[in-house]
């Protein structure tokens, strides 16, 4: 059987700027193009996050570009897009959510096995400044330790 495109699009500085307790996937309601756009790679997390409206959950500032042969059926790209999760889910993380300094964020967009769209949230907390530090520090460390072992 033959694999599908493995489009996987990351939130690169979701880890720098918050600390993860949770992560969760979540289906995504998509409009026309939109899916085109993602397989094509165009998409982008800058400034997005995820709010309750209501009961239900939402993403906003993921920008998914316009699809190039689109004509007049191409969506909006910085329009808000709903999340599916299970109501256990929803109810949890609204409830975590409303906790001072917790936020929902997210982490990557990809497309699974069955050729639907996905979106890896998680439940995080923002970091102070000497916490980036102290990671920045580690991954020095690392790297070294890396360099090191294969001389």
């Amino acid at each position: 059987m033959e694999t599908k495109n493995n489009i996987v699009i990351k939130n690169r500085k979701a880890t720098f700027q918050f600390e993860i307790i949770e992560t969760y996937t979540a289906g995504i309601v998509l409009k026309g193009t939109e899916i085109k756009s993602i397989r094509m790679g165009k998409a982008s997390f800058v400034d997005s996050y995820c709010h309750f409206i209501g009961d239900e959950l939402w993403i906003k500032g993921l920008h998914i570009a316009e699809y190039a042969w689109g004509t007049y059926n191409n969506h909006d790209p910085k329009q808000e897009r709903k999340l599916l999760l299970t109501r256990k889910e929803l109810t949890k993380l609204k409830r975590r959510s409303e906790e001072k300094g917790l936020t929902i964020i997210a982490l990557k967009l990809f497309i699974n096995q069955r050729g639907l769209a996905k979106v890896d949230i998680a439940l995080a907390r923002g970091k102070q400044l000497h916490d980036k530090r102290e990671d920045l520090k580690h991954k020095d460390a690392r790297r070294e330790m890396d360099r090191a072992m294969k001389r």
